[in-house]
């Protein structure tokens, strides 16, 4: 039987692993993921969940007979090495749509491309491959509604099955064990990495929180978000999966509410939309997508504040929260990534990319396409964003959506005391009543960096100077 290398890469998974089912289908499987640079390089959360996520499929392959092979080395030399070491039919993997990864997949195919062996690559990580999903004139959507009507009106490809048996390799390679010292970071009580928490915590959310999703999706304090974003990033869950098992749950039981099933499946189509903007607009990840906004003025920037924006100590208590959460999961709500992202952007002047680093850095689930995309909607460069004359009201929105003010007492502690009303801008409370939260302002809790009247009149005057340079 010829053996088939099935190369894992950000598809930590064994179900809807196209790869891998038609691997077991075509000779002896032979699993191998590669240690590269890449990998090894990454932030310390990252690399964290890497370790551990590699460690669950392990084990996971034990169980049924196969033994996960761990390499380090260059991608494409590594593959190139071991495949003909063993003399290997085909590899089979999972195609990838980063610009990093395409290159390396470009390199792939020039290095066998003198070769025997075939090298067959899989869509599995997204609902529809990237430039599949165009409009009337066989253009790219660049505003997501039309996009979701697209993609809504055909049939998303149904998840393939694990394998019912695969005839694994028997070949003795040396198992390179990742050496990864991750002994630092102790996430273990926010995440448990691996397929089967990801489909646990599928099970959970589908079953406890969907019903509620649409109410209560943009409240940080109800947890009824599916926190399935970083076992998406590590392809630990497959959104094809989730996709049908939300639409046959709902459609076998009733009990789930249609509007939060339909406001879920936008959330995976917005991720397949930020992939086709990826590919479509290589440039997004450094360049704005609306080209006027080159001209815009931000602000060198300031290392006291870029630090205390990034430690949580801006002065506003819902900003804070969200990046003190950040800093100590490695992930932050949604809403409130909106708010400590606009804050940089619009109340700071500094620019997006600053943003995008950041957490590229210090998230969990960093997803470049999403990361970037998520960036541009907040600094309003995107073609589909909110405009850059809306500039959220830090106060307001902790009014709106943390009504008691239950969230920011939980990541920002020093303010527990507080009555809620006031813990939304402290610098509002009484005297007195600091006096009883035990809060001295500058001292416990800072003064707010900027006042956000003025801020906003200033990024008024610099988004103006940027439309009239786009003029002249």
């Amino acid at each position: 039987m010829p053996t088939i290398i099935v190369w894992f890469q950000n598809d930590l998974r064994l179900l809807d692993h196209p790869a891998l089912y038609h691997a077991a289908q075509d000779g002896e499987v032979l699993p191998v993921f590669i240690l590269s640079s890449e990998y090894q390089s990454l932030p310390p959360h990252r690399l964290w969940w890497l370790q551990q996520s590699l460690r669950t499929l392990q084990k996971q392959i034990k169980a049924i007979g196969g033994r996960l092979i761990i390499k380090e080395g260059t991608t494409p030399e590594t593959l190139y090495e071991l495949a003909h070491t063993i003399q290997a039919q085909a590899i089979y993997y999972h195609v990838r749509y980063e610009p990093d990864a395409q290159t390396q997949q470009d390199e792939l195919h020039h290095l066998f491309s003198q070769s025997r062996i075939t090298l067959r690559g899989f869509e599995a990580n997204l609902l529809f491959p990237p430039t599949s999903i165009r409009n009337k004139k066989n253009e790219p959507f660049k505003i997501f509604t039309p996009f979701w009507k697209a993609l809504r009106s055909i049939p998303v490809p149904k998840p393939l099955p694990k394998p019912d048996s695969i005839q694994w390799s028997n070949e003795t390679i040396t198992n390179d064990m990742p050496k990864i010292n991750t002994d630092d970071i102790d996430l273990h009580k926010y995440w448990t990495p691996g397929e089967p928490m990801a489909i646990k915590q599928w099970q959970n959310f589908l079953h406890h929180g969907l019903s509620d999703y649409l109410t209560y999706r943009t409240m940080p304090a109800i947890d009824v978000t599916s926190k399935l974003s970083p076992h998406l990033a590590w392809g630990e869950i497959s959104p094809r999966f989730l996709w049908h098992d939300a639409q046959e749950t709902v459609e076998a039981s009733g009990n789930i509410n249609h509007d939060s099933v339909e406001a879920f499946l936008r959330q995976l189509a917005w991720r397949d939309f930020a992939y086709h903007q990826l590919v479509e607009y290589p440039h997004i990840t450094t360049q704005p997508l609306q080209s006027k906004y080159q001209a815009f003025p931000y602000q060198k920037i300031q290392p006291q504040l870029f630090t205390d924006w990034k430690q949580g100590k801006t002065g506003y208590p819902l900003v804070d929260a969200g990046m003190r959460q950040l800093a100590e999961t490695g992930w932050m709500h949604n809403r409130v990534r909106m708010v400590a992202g606009s804050f940089l952007v619009k109340h700071l002047l500094f620019h997006w990319l600053e943003g995008v680093y950041w957490f590229q850095e210090n998230s969990i689930d960093h997803d470049i396409a999403l990361n970037t995309l998520g960036w541009q909607w907040v600094a309003g460069t995107g073609f589909d964003a909110t405009p850059y004359f809306r500039i959220f009201n830090p106060i307001r929105q902790a009014e709106r959506f943390d009504p008691d003010a239950t969230y920011i007492k939980k990541w920002v502690p020093e303010l527990s005391q507080l009555p809620a009303k006031y813990t939304y801008a402290p610098q509002q409370a009484p005297d007195d009543v600091l006096q009883q939260a035990n809060i001295t302002l500058g001292d416990d809790y800072p003064y707010p960096m900027v006042d956000h009247k003025e801020a906003r009149e200033r990024a008024l005057t610099a988004y103006q100077f940027m439309k009239d340079e786009s003029l002249s």
